[in-house]
């Protein structure tokens, strides 16, 4: 009966000692592993095989984390010279938001521009994925890009590996970038010179 009981609590004693499951995990992780980033560019390629991405495909991409406050991380994406694109990362309660503003050279909003999503609950510790929202989904509606209204964008995160990608029916984009390596830190994106 002894061993039985000790058996039991010993059961129990390693039971807690398990790792947590991403689950469990603070929704706050993912946003405190990409802040820990601030400061840092990488550079990255394209790692889909989607011949209407053989532009990008063809381009080096540098992603720079490069504001950081304690509800929003910006993230401008270089497409070689293309300063246009930011990720916008923004504390929403228990989840996040993303939003990607585009601009031109002249600093001025392109049309396609502030589309994205949030996350529904709370984000993984490693992962987010944001649905778009109705801004995005009436701007694609207006522009006369329908399809773009099922986006699915998503963000991984690992210690070696950051992954940007696209989601939709018919449709898989993604990006991933090296932690591993720092690169020197890019221009302004355009507009924020």
């Amino acid at each position: 009966m002894t061993r039985l009981i000790l058996a039991s609590v010993s059961g129990l004693a390693l039971a807690g000692c398990s790792a947590p499951d991403e689950a469990a995990a603070p929704s706050t992780g993912l946003f405190d592993q990409l802040s820990a980033l601030c400061g840092q560019a990488f550079e990255g390629s394209v790692v889909s095989d989607d011949p209407r991405d053989a532009d990008w495909a063809s381009q080096t991409l540098t992603m720079h984390v490069r504001e950081c406050s304690d509800t929003e991380i910006r993230i401008p994406l270089h497409v070689g010279q293309d300063r246009s694109r930011t990720w916008v990362i923004t504390r929403q309660g228990e989840g996040l938001r993303l939003k990607h503003d585009h601009r031109h050279e002249d600093g001025s909003e392109d049309v396609l521009t502030q589309y994205g999503g949030d996350t529904v609950g709370a984000p993984g510790a490693t992962r987010a994925e944001f649905p778009a929202d109705d801004f995005s989904r009436e701007l694609f509606e207006r522009e006369g890009i329908p399809a773009s209204m099922e986006n699915v964008w998503s963000i991984t995160l690992t210690e070696t590996r950051f992954t940007y990608a696209l989601d939709r029916p018919g449709r898989h984009f993604a990006a991933e970038f090296d932690l591993t390596r720092p690169v020197e830190t890019p221009p302004a994106p355009w507009g924020f010179e």
